[in-house]
């Protein structure tokens, strides 16, 4: 991790550089806290890491991956707001800290400001880029209503809600990794094998993640489990225990869905352990992870030059907060 961390300090230090007008004061205020907020900047550096790749770093490089995580920034000011949620890196979210309307306009010209950063790339690879963001863009989008619509619908099956993670979390990392490729000249076939790598590397990660909100070990993971449970969220447990509880679990379990009281976490954590839940999704994370390392075994680079990305999909899986 290593290289990660070197490239992330690099980052970093010209990220922190981005700048708003002076005024209006509340509504670029707003962008600069949100932004020094921090974050694991993986995504961006994933666009720089993918570029070294296949050539020496590229300065547009930097632009696209600034693009990138000021996009990312804007789909989570928007989240908030739409989650209501209060924190965020533990400090108050933009909508709390200022209003809802301010926090809005912060998500809004946070994604102009990613069009100026693509459009300071040199006119050749422009196309292609802005092509693949804005595909990424509007998949992100459809990924988070339909992250909504599910929370309205009593079940959801396997292949719908992994199609949903897939848009939601998943391509942002994978076109990432694309459009390093795109910047240090790789071909169409490395291209898909670094996108495979990314979305099936995303996937992987919202399997260890959901698995460890109910099932992780509470010091490690930093914050008391359940909180999907208690938000009626739809998460890869959940829908296997839908299909893997006896019938009168499956009763059971939709009826704690319906309420909120004191014992409802431990209760269906208690169902997912009687289903076998945990064990399936360590499983499940393996096949993706697996299908991820593939794909990256499968461009045509020599294998030390994949050493970094490698252990960057190590590190993220073998995280435990």
């Amino acid at each position: 991790m290593q290289h990660f961390s070197t490239l992330n300090k690099i980052f970093e230090e010209q990220f922190i550089k981005t700048t708003f007008p002076a005024h209006p004061k509340n509504l670029y205020d707003a962008c600069n806290y949100f932004l020094k907020l921090g974050g694991k900047r993986i995504r961006p550096v994933c666009v720089l890491m993918s570029n070294e790749l296949f050539d020496n770093i590229d300065p547009d490089a930097f632009e696209v991956a600034n693009a990138v995580e000021l996009f990312h920034n804007f789909t989570l000011i928007h989240d908030d707001i739409m989650d209501k949620a209060p924190l965020r890196r533990g400090r108050e979210t933009v909508h709390i800290k200022y209003n809802e309307a301010t926090a809005l306009l912060a998500g809004d010209v946070m994604i102009v400001k990613a069009y100026d950063c693509i459009n300071k790339i040199k006119t050749a690879r422009l196309k292609k880029i802005l092509a693949l963001f804005n595909k990424t863009a509007r998949e992100v989008c459809e990924g988070q209503q339909l992250d909504m619509d599910f929370e309205k619908m009593e079940e959801v099956n396997f292949d719908n809600y992994l199609h949903m993670i897939t848009l939601k979390t998943s391509v942002l990392l994978a076109a990432s990794l694309q459009m390093g490729a795109v910047l240090g000249g790789a071909g169409l076939g490395n291209q898909q094998h670094i996108f495979e790598f990314g979305k099936k590397l995303g996937i992987a990660f919202q399997v260890q993640d959901d698995y460890l909100d109910a099932l992780g070990d509470p010091e490690k993971f930093g914050k008391k489990l359940g909180g999907d449970i208690l938000a009626n969220k739809k998460t890869f447990l959940l829908i296997h225990a839908m299909e893997a509880l006896s019938p009168a679990g499956q009763i059971e379990l939709k009826k704690l869905l319906k309420h909120n009281d004191a014992s409802k976490v431990e209760k269906v954590i208690a169902l997912y352990h009687e289903c076998k839940a945990g064990e399936w999704a360590t499983a499940l994370k393996e096949k993706y992870f697996n299908e991820a390392l593939e794909h990256l075994e499968d461009i045509a680079v020599t294998s030390s030059r994949k050493k970094d990305l490698e252990a960057l999909a190590l590190f993220l899986m073998q995280r435990e907060s």
